[in-house]
């Protein structure tokens, strides 16, 4: 991997980190005192100037209620990650506005194909 490739993958992991650490109601100085980290050590990740080790990932996600794949889905390259993200993307919407996004990822992507070509 090339260093501009790493450092994208560590910034986008870094947002998706800072994303769930809010969605889950806490801030950098919780987060790192349940880690036993200090507070700017929780910050360097999150700008993507820290890479986590695979332990602090899964104990990151432990904190956060949610699965170790999540941190990393939204820097995947993958077409199916990138579904698995979208599909999280839906829950807790009612079926109108699910459908309504959906509606939406389909026009939008025909759309690109459509000015690629």
């Amino acid at each position: 991997m090339e260093r501009e490739e790493a450092q994208a993958l560590a910034e986008t992991v870094g947002r998706t980190i800072a994303r769930k650490r809010v969605e889950a109601g806490l801030t950098q100085e919780q987060v790192a005192e349940q880690l036993s980290l200090g507070r700017e050590a929780v910050a360097r990740v999150e700008r993507g100037t820290a890479i986590p080790t695979v332990v602090r990932l899964a104990e990151l996600a432990e904190l956060f209620g949610c699965a170790t794949e999540e941190l990393l889905t939204g820097a995947s390259t993958r077409a199916d990650d990138q579904a698995l993200a979208i599909a999280r993307s839906l829950r807790g919407l009612s079926q109108k506005d699910r459908q309504m996004l959906v509606d939406w990822v389909e026009t939008f992507a025909q759309r690109l194909r459509r000015h690629r070509d």
